[in-house]
């Protein structure tokens, strides 16, 4: 039987302001457990929640950029539920009025296809706090400075088919909100996470299959394997008479396997409520033009302005203006280097390879646009020739400055001097009469070739340093000559 996959996604996003949601508390990564959670984050006797505006200006940014209904009346509602990192016992979220509402997100597949995934809404809600097993002897610490960060939580319909499709989505989506600047994107520190919801279903068959969730996915590599084990559990399951139940599941990346983390509660068990403690948020036509007024360029327009600005191909202007850090660097290094293509050659080359094989990121480069511009533009103006601009590189990325002081004290500078670079060509030509003779007497269509015996004489002579283009235009002028 061919069996299809029916993939839906919840997206936690953690929205990058500097309080929390109702706190004055701060949201900066990586202080000392539990010294960032205020009485109002525990929800204590006598605290009172109060919104953060700038989370509602962040979240209708997003709505805006997915071409979604923004909801001017939103309210906050509690969902009632204990873990040990939320022991005030339930989340302040919105179910019924989120901010916002319908829209969606159209993303580019590896064949070239465009795919449209709906979203259903994105609400905004505050993050819970953190367990943490490690280092405790069979205990589990609670870190509670996350408690009460702002969220939105954005859920698609179940319109993707395959892992490949459902990464492509979650990349856009890290592509749209890093863009828009609400999300720093750093799904290692929990700034994004993803829940996978699941099923299977005969090929042709309209009915949804029973469908399981696998939750808190930190990186576009788990996710792809996580929807792989998972379609072939559920398929192997059914065909051997088995019965897929609608649960929770979690993924351990290292170990590349899943387990039932428990069964999946419907909404009535949340026991939603309004929030007593929070009013309606209220806002307006001119509040939504204004953020519309203020909204910084897309994924999709970028990408569009890098194909007609930098006569980019349609394949690297994508590798270039998907990743908002990316696409800075680029522009910051075209901006000194004036050679667009050269500057995308390296970023996707040598630059991106090494970050690779070191386990780096972009903002964590040895090497800065400027820098990598400023090697670039003495490729361009000769100075260097690409194979010495490697051994620049390798100065650059071990922090001995900028390349014209590389180039300096390496003793890398191309020997481009019109007089030095003849007088080469003549002293090789003199001491090489058969291979002379032999371009002499060779067909015209072989003689580029042959030519390379002199380029390389000559590169010996120089120890690497003349300027290739320009011996050979000498050598073809002066050969020519004795034709």
């Amino acid at each position: 039987m061919q069996w299809e996959t029916v993939i839906g996604l919840e997206v936690h996003v953690q929205l990058a302001t500097n309080s929390k949601i109702f706190s004055g508390s701060s949201t900066a990564f990586g202080a000392e457990p539990n010294t960032q959670a205020s009485l109002i984050d525990l929800a204590m006797p006598g605290t009172l929640p109060v919104a953060n505006a700038q989370a509602f200006r962040y979240a209708t940014m997003f709505g805006l950029a997915i071409d979604a209904e923004i909801g001017k009346h939103s309210v906050f509602e509690r969902k009632n539920y204990f873990y040990p990192d939320l022991p005030k016992g339930y989340q302040t979220t919105q179910l019924d009025a989120p901010i916002v509402g319908a829209g969606h997100v159209d993303v580019t597949l590896a064949d070239g296809r465009t795919k449209r995934v709906r979203i259903h809404h994105a609400h905004l809600e505050e993050d819970a706090g953190k367990s943490l097993h490690e280092d405790f002897h069979g205990m589990s610490g609670i870190d509670l400075n996350r408690a009460g960060t702002p969220l939105i939580e954005i859920v698609s319909e179940p319109d993707m088919r395959n892992a490949e499709e459902a990464v492509a989505f979650a990349k856009k989506l890290h592509s749209i909100v890093t863009s828009l600047g609400i999300c720093d994107g750093e799904m290692s520190q929990g700034s994004m996470r993803f829940d996978v919801n699941i099923s299977v279903r005969p090929l042709g068959e309209e009915k949804l299959g029973t469908r399981t969730e696998t939750k808190n996915l930190n990186s576009f590599r788990f996710m792809e394997e996580a929807i792989k084990l998972e379609v072939e559990r559920q398929i192997d399951l059914i065909e051997d008479g088995g019965t897929v139940i609608q649960e929770t599941r979690l993924y351990n990346g290292e170990r590349k396997e899943s387990r039932s983390m428990r069964s999946k509660e419907e909404a009535n068990d949340y026991r939603y409520f309004p929030c007593p403690d929070l009013l309606p948020v209220v806002i307006d036509d001119a509040y939504i033009d204004d953020v519309r007024k203020a909204m910084p360029e897309l994924p999709d327009a970028r990408h569009a302005r890098f194909v007609e600005t930098y006569q980019l191909s349609d394949y690297d202007a994508g590798q270039l203006s998907d990743n908002i850090d990316t696409a800075r660097f680029f522009e910051a290094t075209v901006a000194v280097a004036k050679d667009a293509k050269l500057s995308a050659n390296w970023i996707m080359g040598e630059l991106a390879a090494r970050l690779n094989a070191e386990d780096k990121t972009l903002r964590q480069s040895p090497v800065s646009a400027e820098q990598l511009g400023g090697m670039i533009a003495r490729i361009k103006d000769g100075t260097i020739s690409s194979k010495q601009a490697k051994e620049v590189f390798d100065g650059l990325w071990a922090g001995e400055g900028d390349a014209d002081s590389i180039i300096e004290a390496r003793g890398l500078k191309q020997v481009s001097d019109t007089g030095a670079l003849e007088a080469m060509a003549d002293d090789v030509i003199a001491a090489s009469p058969k291979q002379v003779e032999n371009y002499k007497n060779a067909d015209e269509d072989k003689r580029p070739k042959m030519l390379g015996y002199f380029v390389g004489q000559i590169m010996k002579a120089s120890k690497g340093q003349a300027n290739p283009q320009a011996i050979n235009e000498i050598l073809l002028k002066k050969l020519n000559e004795l034709l």
